[in-house]
């Protein structure tokens, strides 16, 4: 019996020490990727309208399912994605949140800032190992003449939303167009975008006009949204420029001529909204769902691009260094399954991501572009926003 009982007790020695081995031995092959997550908190005035609220949680909801997502199969690659969020107040801040995680290893950041914060991130990361992704800042100047040679683009810009709009647009013959823009330097961003792509696509824009009044409209919208919108010429549909949606809720069904309401009202162009359903998107947004509580939108979207892009990179290199991560997406034999249907890329002189555009009316899918028959030698992706020929950006390829 006693010898039972000492060989019982070498065996089960044995096993735990087998155990430990086999842990360690895990441990060391499990390719381990941290991605940084940082958001400004920026500081807005209160909306006019009040109408809409942007969850705070956006933007890192949907990267935290993307880790959720790439873990899933990193698990069969003995690979494990980690997520570390933060949140600065400057863009002073941000700068030095990135020195120190960069001197702690870290080279992979998805940035939720502001234009301005942007450009000094990207002038940080000059000559450094370091991929940024930018996943809301949607500056056509980004893509087009300033362009940033450390960071990715999972933010459509201002052109991509014009182009998807106006492409519909001329598909429907609404061809003569009414504008009204917003008084803020947003926008007038907004504004000039879609001038640019009317001319593109051969709409005319028959009068443009400002909103500069800053009364609540919740109390006065039938009174002052039609005589705001009579003009001396009838009109197909109206254009409304409101980035941050003081005014542009309250057009649609209250202009004089009763007319359809695009851009910042009415039908959108977003990369993603919660109607969408295809191609698998049902699945994700029910996991979205029930990890957040609350439905996926745009921004969440963009963050779960970001870090999809770094997972599929990795899942194909089985490497974690920035640069082969880098070098991957920036080339053409990166491709993103995202729920659109068919694999995306990067744009390599622009870091832009190629993406349809769903056009949406609050509670419904209208159609998405690019429209059917819009033509393009390489790929009709590029009919939305700054096709190479029509930006001063570098080949990111000649960079690496």
């Amino acid at each position: 019996m006693l010898n039972s009982n000492f060989w019982l007790k070498s065996l089960c020695l044995f096993c735990f020490s087998l155990y430990l081995f086999s842990s360690l031995v895990n441990a060391k092959d499990l390719l381990v990727v941290n991605i940084n997550y940082f958001k400004e908190n920026i500081k807005k005035p209160p909306a006019l309208s009040n109408v809409l609220e942007t969850p705070k949680d956006s933007g890192f909801q949907g990267a935290a399912l993307a880790i959720a997502d790439s873990n899933s199969t990193g698990k069969f690659l003995k690979q494990s994605f980690n997520l570390q969020q933060s949140e600065v107040e400057s863009s002073e801040e941000l700068l030095e949140q990135l020195d120190k995680a960069f001197e702690g290893g870290e080279h992979l950041f998805v940035l939720d800032v502001p234009t301005s914060t942007l450009v000094q991130a990207n002038q940080w990361a000059q000559k450094k190992p370091v991929l940024i992704f930018n996943v809301n800042d949607s500056a056509d100047e980004l893509r087009s003449t300033q362009c940033l040679t450390s960071v990715l683009h999972t933010a459509p810009s201002n052109a991509m939303r014009s182009d998807a709009i106006a492409q519909w647009l001329l598909k429907k013959r609404f061809n003569q167009v009414l504008m009204v823009n917003g008084s803020k330097e947003e926008d007038r961003a907004l504004s000039e975008s879609f001038k640019r792509s009317a001319k593109r696509f051969g709409l005319e824009i028959i009068e443009e006009k400002t909103w500069t009044f800053n009364s609540d409209l919740r109390r006065s919208a039938q009174q002052e949204i039609p005589l705001f919108t009579q003009t001396l010429k009838d009109y197909d549909v109206v254009y409304v420029a409101d980035q941050s949606k003081d005014f542009a809720e309250y057009l649609p069904f209250n202009t004089y001529i009763p007319r359809p309401v695009v851009g910042s009202a009415g039908l959108e162009a977003l990369t993603w909204h919660a109607v969408i359903e295809q191609w698998g998107a049902a699945q994700v947004q029910k996991r979205f769902r029930e990890q957040a509580n609350r439905s996926m939108n745009e921004l969440d979207f963009s963050a779960y691009l970001a870090v999809r892009s770094v997972a599929q990179a990795v899942h194909k290199q089985k490497s974690n260094h920035s640069q082969d991560i880098a070098a991957f997406i920036k080339s053409d034999d990166f491709e993103l399954a995202a729920y659109k249907g068919r694999k995306l890329s990067y744009r390599p002189w622009s870091g832009q991501l190629r993406i349809p555009m769903a056009l949406v009316q609050p509670n419904g899918l209208v159609s998405l572009s690019p429209q059917a028959g819009v033509l393009h030698p390489r790929t009709e992706l590029d009919t939305l926003g700054f096709d190479i020929e029509e930006t001063q950006c570098v080949s990111q390829k000649e960079l690496l």
